[in-house]
């Protein structure tokens, strides 16, 4: 925890950990007592609503809404035409990422960019495979949006700030920065697509989410940074889900035990999050480890343990192949004086 400030915990910081840490365990439970499939969009979605958004308004919610009900139209279509043909889709994903990454170097609609490159990406891919129901994958996901919407004015209206924050306002970027932003960022989503899909790798969310975490920095040195925060995250994330799955040992698919142990991990991630006065950092990444093990691989008869330490392991490879692939482009992209990153 070295990586993190040590400031006290300020009213408004105390009042937003407990937002995000009730929002995401509410998106959980819901979604087990009702048995929703693709469970990682109802935990994981509230979080990170309530993680990159510390004040809920009616710019974020729209920008939420528009980038689900966007990626539920074009995995719809892609899917139900190139499904089985990554080679066919390759050029219009790309294109698909690039107006996202273009909204996120604005950074007026950074939420709307960031939360569809996630689930455009997990959705494409699990898409392809035919025994995929892909109304429920992009209904599920819609859905999960929605519950997440709910969830963090509901989160507000319980635990509203105690004073009024600095609104946050991006600064101006030069035009070829932008374009070195949205063209690095599409460039790698779109490989780590059709790597996850020649290599079959469907049992790797949490690998491919990293891929595109990573990219939220928008440039090298931000990846860089990111990728030691996302690996220590990681580890934080799965020692805790794995320290879980021994306390619990057979008891571990009974829901009122699971639900106040994960609502503990989401309240000691979140702090190091809001610590961090980071939108992506060890907490950020501790908070959606938890919440993909947890909503996606916890499951009566799962072995929690077995899944957690593949995600560690699929995860650091993924992190240093994605470091790899953003400094080769960054250095090519860089050639070129309208795709100069600059300072």
């Amino acid at each position: 925890m070295l990586l993190l400030r040590h400031s006290p915990l300020t009213a408004n910081d105390l009042r937003q950990c407990l937002r995000i840490a009730t929002g995401g365990t509410i998106g959980f439970t819901l979604c087990k007592i009702f048995g929703w499939s693709n469970g990682v969009f109802f935990t994981v979605t509230p979080m990170l609503l309530l993680g990159l958004v510390p004040v809920m308004s009616g710019h974020a919610m729209r920008q939420l809404l528009a980038s689900s009900v966007m990626a539920g139209i074009e995995v719809g279509l892609l899917g139900g035409f190139f499904g089985s043909h990554p080679g066919l889709m390759t050029p219009i994903v790309f294109l698909l990422f690039l107006y996202r990454f273009a909204a996120m170097s604005r950074g007026s609609l950074f939420l709307f960019g960031a939360n569809g490159v996630l689930s455009l990406s997990i959705m494409l891919h699990f898409s392809s495979y035919p025994n995929t129901d892909l109304n429920d994958l992009v209904f599920s996901n819609f859905w999960a949006t929605v519950l997440s919407v709910v969830i963090a004015y509901l989160m507000m209206a319980l635990w509203p700030d105690v004073e009024p924050r600095v609104p946050y306002k991006p600064g101006p970027k030069a035009p070829h920065r932008m374009r070195h932003e949205a063209l690095l960022g599409a460039s790698i989503a779109t490989a780590s697509f059709l790597i996850f899909q020649i290599f079959d790798l469907r049992d790797s969310m949490s690998a491919q989410a990293t891929t595109l975490l990573l990219l939220f920095p928008m440039h090298w040195d931000g990846a860089l940074d990111y990728a030691r925060k996302r690996a220590i995250g990681t580890l934080l994330g799965v020692s805790f889900g794995v320290l879980v799955q021994f306390f619990l040992y057979d008891w571990s698919g009974l829901l009122l035990l699971i639900v106040p142990l994960l609502w503990i991990g989401l309240m000691l991630f979140s702090q190091a999050h809001v610590r961090e006065a980071n939108g992506s950092g060890v907490g950020f990444g501790a908070l959606t480890t938890l919440g993909i093990l947890f909503g996606q691989y916890l499951t009566p008869g799962n072995d929690l343990i077995f899944s957690a330490l593949y995600r560690v392991s699929s995860i650091f490879i993924a992190i240093v192949a994605t470091l790899f692939m953003c400094y080769l482009i960054h250095k090519i992209l860089n050639r070129f004086e309208s795709t100069r990153f600059g300072y």
